[in-house]
């Protein structure tokens, strides 16, 4: 028998995958929520790890909410102006000087309507934060489900400003704090504060929204330690791609403008991106280095400064060691940057988003040529000694989150070897690991996400 494993969401209502739209370039682009009053459904593709548990009455650990409580002092706060969130879990015997910390996902605001309508739920405000959140995959504490990470001291910072950790600045008319960054360093002042300071070794992690947050902040991460601290980064369902949708447009590339723009993320990110980007004319005439740190200019050059929101024009330049999880075929950016109803007028896609066994052939072609889009803008990155690679043939979205893709009897697998294994050998220099997996549909381990409305 073949060993295929597909997820299976049975929807009780009218199948829409994007989320709230507010016209062809402005979405809630929430993919950790589902509100079956307001056709969000992205909830499957994040933070679902406790689905299977769950049926077999699966016992994770719970670990409790902590509030910042300095943060509002450093204007570090929600869009809403709450305090911002972590769950943390001790570490204990050889991992009790080791850290994970790992930065949740759920999507971005590019708009004003967008960020209002996220101010009212828990990816925009504390107010609406679980109390506890249940502690798998990455950040189990069993031997048995994590082998490597399991008695580090393991963090998850929440996500309650959009722009993923990127955004300084504000609008005092609709109530709206748009301080990601700010967010960033709180929690990193909190943890240092908590004993991460005393680390010997720190992995920087991150989901989705939350895996382009440890790309866009890694070499900051790596800054915070001492020179012999061993750290490194790792983002999982992070490459979102600069990619043209089935239209012929650009979908994510549109939103990401929106994103960057309206929360004033350009002066932080990476500078190994931004000075870069600039025409040469543009940088003598203002007598700068990197455009992009003048928040205040409102120009054609400054819109470039987009393009350093892209993972794939950032992870090559890192300092520090990065390993990359991704699913060839990302469930989400096929939903909501691909094909999203705006690219789709038809429909035509619907099916294929659902479960890839209804796509067609030349749906399939598609997806195979997005899948060498991503492959080739990590050949430099790649190259490296440094960094890792572990891209599967999966229809799947955040590997590292949910236990049966992690670490179990049947998840998914690369050369006979497993997610959890592939980024230990990596991080603790056993092996180096650069796993590309072959097209689809030749992988049988792949835990398909698979919807039915």
């Amino acid at each position: 028998m073949e060993r295929i494993c597909d997820l299976v969401f049975v929807v009780l209502i009218g199948f829409s995958l994007l989320g709230k739209i507010v016209n062809a370039n402005e979405f809630e682009f929430d993919d950790a929520e589902f509100h079956a009053n307001t056709t969000q459904m992205l909830s499957f593709l994040e933070n679902f790890s406790n689905y299977s548990q769950s049926a077999a009455a699966y016992n994770p650990l719970y670990v409790g909410l902590t509030l910042i409580p300095g943060a509002a002092a450093k204007g570090a706060v929600c869009l809403d102006g709450s305090l911002p969130g972590y769950h943390l879990h001790r570490g204990f015997g050889a991992g009790a000087n080791s850290w994970l910390v790992h930065l949740e996902g759920g999507g971005w605001c590019n708009s004003l309507r967008t960020c209002i309508y996220r101010k009212t739920t828990r990816r925009g405000s504390s107010k609406y934060f679980e109390k506890s959140l249940a502690f798998t995959g990455i950040l189990s504490n069993r031997a048995e489900e994590n082998p490597d990470f399991f008695n580090w001291n393991r963090v998850k910072v929440r996500y309650c400003d959009g722009a993923s950790f990127t955004g300084d600045s504000e609008d005092r008319a609709h109530g709206l704090q748009f301080r990601g960054q700010k967010i960033w360093l709180a929690a990193m002042e909190e943890l240092m504060s908590k004993g991460m300071r005393y680390a010997n070794q720190a992995l920087l992690s991150g989901c989705s929204a939350g895996g382009l947050a440890s790309i866009l902040h890694c070499d900051e991460f790596r800054g915070l330690f001492r020179r012999r601290t061993k750290v490194k980064c790792f983002a999982d369902a992070g490459m979102f791609m600069d990619a043209r949708d089935v239209s012929g447009g650009h979908t994510i590339r549109n939103m990401y403008q929106g994103v960057v723009s309206l929360q004033g993320s350009a002066k932080n990110l990476p500078r190994t991106c931004t000075n870069h980007l600039d025409p040469t004319s543009v940088r003598l005439l203002l007598k700068i280095d990197d455009i992009c740190v003048f928040s205040s200019l409102d120009t054609d050059s400054l819109i470039l400064c987009f393009q350093c929101f892209f993972p794939q024009n950032i992870v090559s330049n890192l300092r520090t060691p990065m390993f990359l999880l991704n699913a060839a075929y990302d469930s989400w950016q096929i939903i909501a940057s691909l094909a999203p109803p705006s690219a789709d007028h038809r429909g035509v896609w619907k099916a294929c988003q659902k479960n890839p066994a209804n796509c067609s052939p030349s749906q399939i072609n598609f997806l195979q040529v997005f899948r060498k889009h991503m492959l080739n803008s990590l050949k430099r990155f790649s190259m490296s000694k440094q960094n890792g690679l572990f891209i599967n043939s999966c229809f799947a979205h955040c590997q590292s989150e949910r236990q049966d893709t992690w670490f179990a009897d049947n998840s998914p697998l690369i050369g006979n070897k497993a997610i959890a294994l592939a980024v230990g050998d990596w991080f603790f220099d056993r092996s180096s690991v650069k796993q590309i997996d072959c097209p689809y549909p030749c992988d049988k381990t792949c835990h398909n996400l698979v919807f039915r409305s």
